[in-house]
């Protein structure tokens, strides 16, 4: 469960920094001769915002911050948990109205999380997100 948590709240959190085939353009089919409608896509469930406290909780094992920096980290964590649930709810899942939300929300949390960490601990952060994802799912 913990495991599922943080790969939701790591694809909001990374999705800009990777280079996620969502969104690169991709030559459109041509429409087939007979249009039936689509099936409904399944509705995502909404990340828990305790995935952002359990995130925030294993950043802080794994990069050593101090209790400010962790306590504004899962301010930021929360903020973008509520934002991306909102885009979800506003937008059709798969769309691209709703990965360029995830994109803008991504984008900022980044840049958040870069000016409480500081450059150094935040490259730390980026390269040790596997350590980090397996110290969440211990918890």
């Amino acid at each position: 469960m913990h495991s599922a948590r943080f790969s939701t709240l790591v694809l909001a959190l990374g999705l800009a920094a990777s280079g996620c085939s969502v969104f690169h353009k991709r030559a459109k089919a041509p429409a087939p001769a007979t249009t039936v409608a689509p099936a409904p896509a399944a509705p995502v469930a909404p990340t828990p915002v305790a995935a952002a406290r359990d995130l925030a909780d294993a950043m802080t094992t794994v990069l050593k911050l101090t209790p400010d920096q962790t306590g504004r980290i899962r301010t930021v964590l929360n903020g973008t948990v509520e934002q991306v649930n909102t885009a979800r709810q506003q937008h059709p899942a798969q769309s691209p109205e709703l990965a360029a939300a995830l994109k803008r929300i991504n984008i900022s949390s980044q840049a958040e999380l870069q000016k409480i960490m500081g450059p150094a601990k935040y490259n730390e952060f980026k390269t040790k997100q596997a350590q980090v994802q397996a110290e969440m799912a211990r918890q």
